[in-house]
Order: C-alpha cells, then structure tokens, then sequence
C-alpha cells in the first residue's frame, strides 16, 4: 500500500463544495488535499455542461462548463494535492486523532481531519438493458450532452421523460435535423413550463413506447435505426436515427458515508445529519454541499459554498482552538497582496 504525507484537511470530493473547501483551506493557511472519483473536477456540473447557471451570486448566468472552469482555477489557487480517478472506500481514526483514507487502489492518505463533499454520492448514468448495445457507446450512443453543437443537423432520438432527457430535447429542437423523444409512460415527468415548450415544438413524442432493439449499420459501428415497442399492445416501429441519448436517471454509490465510517449519523434520505457549521456525529469529520443536511440548508450551489467555509472554519478550530472562528475576508487578507498587485498590472496593460 503507498502512503502519502500527512496533510491538515482532505476533502473528499470534487465539486463545487469541494473546490471551494479546498480554496477556503488555503486562504486559513492549511494544507489540503482533493481526493475524486472522477477523471476531471468539477462534479455534478459535468452531467450538463451547457446548461445556462443563473442562481449564484454576483456571477451572471454562464453555462455549466464555464463555471467549472472558474471553479477549479479558484479551487486550486493554493496548490492542493489532486488525487483523481481514485474512489474511496473507508476513512479510519487513530488513537492520536487522525484520520486515514483507504482508495481502491490499495492508496492511503493521512490527514488531521475530513471533509466530506461528495454530493448526491458518486453518479453513474442507468445504462440501456439491451444486449450488445456498449458497442454503441464510442459512436453514437450517449448518457450525457458534452456539446449541442455535436447533433446539429442530425436526426436524435431522446429516450426518457425527465427533466433532464426534456431539457435536452428543448435545447436540441432548434439545432438538430430531427428531435424525437420515446417515453414509456403517457405524461412527461418534468416541470410544467419545460414539457408545455415541448409539447408545443416540433420534437416528436413517442409515448408508451421503449426502446427494444439498436439495428447497426452496415459497418455495425454506429445505430442505424431504433425498434420502439408500444408498451401497450406491443406493436413496433422502426425509426432512422443519428444519434441515441439514454436518459433513465443515474445510480449512486454512497457506500462511503454507510461503511466507510459507521459512526456518521444519517437522515432518512441517507445524507449526513449535521450542524449549520458543518459539523457531523464524528468529531475531526466536516461535511459540505448535498450531502450535508442541517436546519438552514440552502440547497444551492451558493450553498455549498456557505457549507465549505463554516466547514473549513470548523476544521480551522478542531486543529487549533485559539484560532480565530472566521477567516479574513479578502479585502484585507495579506496572502493576495501580491497577487493584487500581479491582477492590477495586468488591469492597466
């Protein structure tokens, strides 16, 4: 097993909670390190990379990808360690207080204390259970929307009634050649604003229907056509299509949280059951963004960030009680006056 040095704070997660931590822990003068399941930080983000942001303050609506991007240049300002692709399988206290963090890898990671950012836990898109159909995958058959521009002028088939498979299909309507969207049920499960545009566009809806056969093409490398089967009476129906984008809704791994330390105290709804300081049933243990739970919850993205600094506040004083409870703002904090300065001179260039 490799064990690596010992850090003040390790921040499980990537997301916006996490990057956030991990900037709030260096503007306090502490160590961190990020430990992602995923290849690339960023977080829940990554499920929908265009879509417009509006509700995080002082920032005007840019997409998702965008605030990923600044997120991570933020995040990162204080050089913490990144540990990526790496999933984590158990957090273990010491007799002296500290913590260890076992990765599936066989990797160990010492730090002083934990914070949990984790999201939702990690997610995995529900994959389509038709044989064969992973072939599919590095042609054109997707799980997510990365780019709108990649399906212009080509035929999509959406399959699922969400918000997310609704949102897309709304997005790609003025886009691609052709939209359509198979659903099994007869009312879209989605906000009422979203299915009525979509209702009223020209993408068309196949409902009561299920996809029950990918037909190849010639080359048998990419879908050709798609057998959609009427849920009622069974009748099928052959449609030409360019490209399939799978919808079902994602599957999460929170086995962290439920064995990885069995002494956190959970909700119903399996989140953490914790303090409006982030703090968690397990003393040198924080937690910030979804997976948190408290009285004054704030389930947005500015949230989160109010999350990751009482965390990093909380982490501050578990490791040194004399310190003070709140960090210094950054109009007045002397960690940025150089960097003032180096932001200044390129202002007036």
């Amino acid at each position: 097993m490799t064990e690596t040095r010992m850090t003040d704070v390790i921040i499980i997660g990537g997301g916006p909670a996490g990057l956030y931590s991990a900037f709030y822990s260096g503007l306090r003068g502490m160590t961190a390190k990020i430990i992602e399941f995923q290849p690339e930080l960023g977080g829940k983000l990554h499920v929908y990379p265009e879509k417009m942001i509006w509700d995080i303050g002082g920032v005007t609506p840019a997409p998702a990808a965008s605030i990923i991007e600044n997120l991570v240049e933020q995040g990162t300002t204080f050089h913490p360690d990144l540990v990526l692709g790496e999933k984590v399988t158990g957090i273990e206290k010491d007799g002296d207080g500290n913590f260890t963090v076992s990765c599936s890898s066989g990797g160990r990671h010492r730090s002083r204390a934990v914070i949990l950012a984790i999201g939702s836990g990690i997610l995995s898109p529900q994959k389509i259970s038709i044989e064969g159909a992973d072939r599919f995958e590095v042609s054109n058959l997707h799980y997510t929307v990365k780019s709108l521009r990649r399906f212009a002028g080509r035929r999509v088939l959406i399959s699922g009634g969400g918000n997310t498979a609704i949102d897309w299909a709304n997005e790609l309507e003025p886009i691609a050649e052709k939209v359509m969207l198979t659903y099994r049920k007869c009312d879209l499960n989605g906000h009422e604003a979203q299915v009525e545009q979509l209702l009223q566009s020209d993408v068309v809806c196949h409902f009561n229907t299920r996809i029950t056969r990918l037909i190849a093409s010639d080359s048998h490398d990419t879908i050709e056509q798609v057998e959609l089967s009427d849920c009622l009476d069974n009748n099928a129906l052959l449609v030409d299509v360019d490209d399939v984008i799978i919808n079902h809704g994602y599957e999460t791994d929170t086995s962290l949280i439920g064995k990885g330390a069995e002494e956190l105290e959970l909700t119903a709804d399996h989140r953490i059951a914790g303090t409006s300081m982030s703090g968690t049933s397990v003393a040198g243990i924080f937690a910030a963004g979804d997976v948190l739970f408290h009285e004054s919850k704030v389930n947005l993205i500015a949230g989160a960030f109010q999350d990751a600094a009482n965390a990093v506040n909380s982490v501050k004083m578990y490791l040194d009680p004399q310190a003070t409870q709140w960090g210094m703002v950054s109009s007045h904090n002397d960690v940025f006056k150089e960097r003032n300065r180096e932001l200044i001179r390129k202002l007036v260039r």
